[in-house]
């Protein structure tokens, strides 16, 4: 009979979130606390925070299962909720829906969210993500406002970009919500780099120069010494010994472009595996006050 293959048992979760408002330069931002739980009590992952299908953040279960998160929100009601995406062993699982009030203004703002909130890419692949800018009361605009996009977090030698990096919103922009055109939208790469080796240096390479050097050398400097006491055709000719060293050492290892051609590039680190957060920041700045808003996603690289 064949045989039969196990199945992995999935474990059921539960998902809960408390958000805690305050006021801060006249916007309001939430405090949430989200908690993962099961019935083996080993969850870990990734936990997103999300608003009308929207995620406007997320970040990783630390051992006990919690999670915390500081987010923006912009004037009027919300309806928040934290979604535990799941992993190998545990389902996903989503939390009930909390109401949060924010304090409504009426200067021009905006706020930013990405989707997906979690990205995981295998070492040397790159992925991309969309960061939204929502406009908000930009109707008052008497000028157009320009807000720049920036990552920060990201492991060593990989690299963020987006197209726009910079994104104009004016006061005609997005006077529908539900158009095709909003929110802005800007689309954000992420580059990881695989690790190369080094060219192996040549064999001739490695016992010639020494050997050469070893006798080129103590010779030119016993003529330079015999020099100093003795005729003038003999110092001249050991200047030109000394001479022709230095254009020796300037042709082999010592030069950087000999060694270059020679041994090849030096080799290029890998992205180092691991779970990353990584925060997104819009800012706008009109010359008197910056307006600055952020976001967080949970980048993992295998």
């Amino acid at each position: 009979m064949p045989a039969i293959a196990a199945v992995a048992t999935v474990t059921p979760t539960q998902t809960s979130l408390s958000v805690e408002t305050h006021e801060r330069d006249g916007r309001t931002q939430a405090a949430l606390s989200m908690h993962v739980s099961a019935a083996d009590e080993q969850v870990g992952g990734v936990v997103a925070i999300d608003e009308g299908g929207r995620q406007l953040g997320s970040t990783t279960l630390d051992a006990d299962g919690n999670a915390t998160l500081n987010i923006d929100l912009t004037g009027g009601e919300h309806s928040l909720r934290a979604v535990y995406l799941g992993d190998e062993t545990h389902r996903g699982s989503v939390s009930q829906a909390a109401g949060v009030h924010a304090e409504a203004s009426s200067a021009p703002d905006f706020s930013i969210s990405v989707s997906p909130s979690s990205l995981t890419l295998p070492v040397g692949q790159s992925g991309s993500v969309i960061a939204a800018i929502k406009p908000v009361n930009n109707a008052s605009l008497s000028a157009p406002m320009f807000v720049t996009l920036s990552c920060s977090g990201l492991p060593d030698e990989s690299s963020c970009t987006f197209t726009p990096e910079n994104i104009e919103i004016l006061s005609s922009s997005c006077p529908n919500p539900s158009a095709a055109s909003c929110p802005i939208n800007s689309s954000m790469v992420l580059v990881t780099q695989l690790g190369t080796g080094s060219l192996a240096r040549p064999a001739d390479a490695k016992t010639m120069e020494p050997i050469a050097l070893a006798i080129v050398l103590p010779g030119a400097l016993a003529l330079l010494g015999l020099a100093s006491r003795r005729r003038t055709w003999l110092r001249n000719a050991s200047l030109g010994v000394l001479a022709g060293v230095v254009v020796i050492l300037s042709a082999t290892a010592c030069n950087s472009r000999y060694d270059y051609f020679h041994h090849g590039p030096p080799p290029n680190p890998s992205t180092p595996t691991g779970t990353y957060k990584l925060t997104i920041t819009a800012q706008s700045n009109n010359g008197i006050t910056a307006t600055t808003h952020s976001t967080t996603m949970v980048l993992t690289i295998k």
